[in-house]
């Protein structure tokens, strides 16, 4: 590597770090990068079971497994927790072993490693480890309905109505190719609808996530096969957590 590449590539980090610093949702806090046990989080959660030996641990569902029936099943949720994203937990913890990586927080690890080749599994599963912790708090039993008023009036100045929120929420995620995150993001004083592949987030471009829809298949086929369309309406009408969304909204 030649030292205008190694130059631009430090300069590069050094702006992702500073959008993650000012891009923090407060509301994920810890529970993402929980480096201890938890205390119990809302009524009846899943349990975490122990994880392998490292810093970072599995958080407990901020609900039952069957308390988002029938829109998404137990035998979804177990899968999609308790396999699916502790895999993802393990496996960060066997990547980051030994390394610079096991005492960095888990913001830092994937700003650090966004975008660099030789980094690529510990991006991967640190950044889907954050992304899964900030889904399941994006759904809730009691979701659904109107938002918390000053998250409406923000949606409404932005793109009319919340239904036409909602339908932009649906279009990116149907839209998304393949695997990938359907987010609700706040980009200064003014509200926005993207989407990403894989395991990225729009925390690499500086925008705030405020919620966000899975849409790797893992997150609905047991329950709707190839339907993504019929899970994507059902969580935007029975499960989005607009409260959580109001929570991470900024003053900017």
């Amino acid at each position: 590597m030649d030292n205008l590449h190694r130059d631009r590539l430090a300069a590069r980090f050094s702006r992702r770090d500073l959008l993650l610093a000012t891009a923090g949702v407060a509301t994920l806090g810890a529970a993402a990068s929980t480096r201890a046990a938890e205390p119990a989080a809302a009524s009846a959660p899943t349990a975490a079971t122990a994880a392998p030996a490292g810093p970072f641990t599995l958080p407990a569902l901020p609900y039952a497994d069957g308390a988002l029936d029938p829109v998404i099943s137990a035998n979804t949720l177990g899968f999609h927790h308790g396999k699916h994203h502790r895999a993802y937990v393990d496996n960060l913890n066997k990547a980051i072993a030994g390394t610079v990586f096991a005492a960095m927080p888990l913001e830092k690890i994937i700003a650090a490693t966004y975008g660099v080749a030789d980094k690529t599994a510990v991006y991967n599963n640190a950044a889907q480890h954050w992304n899964h912790s900030f889904y399941w708090r994006s759904l809730s039993p009691q979701g659904g309905g109107e938002p918390p008023a000053a998250l409406r009036h923000k949606i409404e100045a932005s793109f009319g109505s919340v239904a036409a929120c909602q339908k932009e929420l649906l279009t990116a995620a149907t839209g998304q190719f393949g695997s990938g995150w359907a987010w609700l993001v706040q980009e200064g004083d003014k509200l926005a609808v993207s989407h990403t592949g894989n395991a990225d987030s729009p925390l690499s471009k500086g925008s705030k996530p405020l919620l966000t829809i899975d849409v790797w298949e893992h997150a609905y086929y047991l329950d709707y096969q190839n339907r993504r369309a019929d899970y994507v309406n059902a969580v935007l009408a029975k499960l989005l957590n607009w409260g959580f969304a109001a929570d991470n909204l900024g003053s900017a």
